[in-house]
């Protein structure tokens, strides 16, 4: 056992007992530091199979055959090659993100990480981890980038390497909700691009880009492209919430 591992259970009775151990979606009392409640557990949903052999989306109760696409991809088939989703965004899992990129809940980044990794394929540690960038204007007030904490996460469980600063965000960015996809798209023209010594290492790699949630999928598209272009044999996109509404049942959807 490692002097590090030690030290924390040995100081977890002390650490219980000054700091009761809380829900961080809902506040109340579990049994251990960074667990949720059992009513919290289960108003996360887990995508699941069938789904799109495309991005994952989940299909419901319909049997179709393996390799189906959804809707969306036989329209426009994406720059991805896949698409992981830890979960799909209801009440509790936008309590989580906003604890982790707003409340400074840092120590949140592995639980959210666990239920990321559990979508990814197999492990493989010559994989490429690239982090969603923050403008350094973002960065600067919130203090650090819950896609690198995400990423610090899977590259400890071994699902690759983590390159922090493989993509640059060089311009700020509003938020893009409400905004159609000809205008997504002119906001975040050259925003984001590879770094031109992060080339090297994306140049022939399998990379798994890495946010905290997943909406119109504008951001996650331009940095795909910009993967692509700098050489990137496949991309995954891995995510803790994917924004699915018709994915999920009414009654979560209603209070999401």
């Amino acid at each position: 056992m490692s002097t590090r591992r030690f030290l924390a259970e040995s100081l977890a009775p002390l650490v219980d007992f000054v700091y009761p151990p809380r829900c961080p979606a809902c506040g109340d009392a579990v049994g251990e530091q960074g667990g949720l409640c059992p009513p919290c557990w289960q108003d996360l949903v887990i995508p699941s199979e069938p789904c799109c052999a495309a991005c994952q989306r989940p299909f419901g109760e319909s049997e179709l055959q393996p390799g189906s696409l959804c809707v969306p991809c036989l329209a426009n088939p994406p720059l991805h090659d896949g698409i992981a989703a830890g979960t799909l965004y209801t009440e509790t899992s936008r309590k989580l993100v906003l604890a982790l990129k707003h409340g400074g809940r840092i120590a949140l980044a592995p639980l959210l990480a666990g239920l990321i990794a559990a979508r990814l394929p197999e492990r493989d540690p010559g994989r490429v981890i690239v982090p969603v960038p923050l403008h350094r204007r973002r960065l600067w007030q919130r203090g650090y980038n819950q896609a690198v904490l995400l990423g610090r996460e899977l590259g400890k469980r071994g699902h690759g390497r983590l390159t922090v600063d493989a993509l640059v965000r060089s311009k700020p960015t509003p938020s893009l909700g409400g905004l159609g996809k000809k205008a997504r798209a002119k906001v975040l023209a050259g925003a984001i691009s590879v770094r031109e010594g992060a080339r090297k290492s994306i140049e022939g790699a399998d990379v798994i880009l890495v946010d905290d949630v997943l909406t119109s999928g504008a951001t996650s598209e331009t940095c795909v492209r910009a993967l692509k272009r700098a050489g990137a044999r496949s991309v995954i996109v891995a995510c803790f919430a994917r924004v699915l509404d018709e994915a999920i049942d009414p009654a979560k959807r209603s209070a999401a």
